[in-house]
């Protein structure tokens, strides 16, 4: 299973960009999943559940967007958005096709709470 070694560096990667903003807790994460990223969505979810128990993600809620494949024809030009792990071309049947998007897993956006100690001295004059 290795949406545990995915999560694990998804949470050390949330945890460093908390820890560079001097947050307190990391409340939501949002991610982006290619449906040809080979990641299952739902084991990453029990896996991210499951990692999550100690430090600044401990609260964190994961959020994520599935990616569409999205694929350029080579020999007719056409650009296919597709829902099913198929590079065939639905205009010309071409196997002569391009991914354009589609197989990554990417951090898009984290929230994070700051701690009352220093949004109060933030905020004096």
């Amino acid at each position: 299973m290795h949406e545990y070694s995915i999560v694990s560096a998804l949470i050390e990667q949330c945890e460093q960009y908390a820890k560079a903003e001097q947050a307190m807790r990391v409340t939501r994460v949002d991610i982006k999943l290619g449906v040809m990223s080979g990641v299952e969505p739902s084991l990453l979810k029990t896996a991210f559940d499951t990692f999550k128990l100690d430090g600044l993600c401990q609260q964190a809620e994961l959020n994520i967007r599935l990616q569409p494949l999205v694929i350029q024809c080579l020999d007719c030009q056409h650009e296919s958005v597709l829902t099913e792990r198929s590079v065939l071309c639905p205009v010309c049947s071409s196997y002569r096709t391009r991914v354009i998007d589609g197989e990554d897993m990417l951090l898009m956006q984290l929230e994070m709470e700051q701690g009352e100690a220093e949004s109060a001295m933030a905020n004096a004059p």
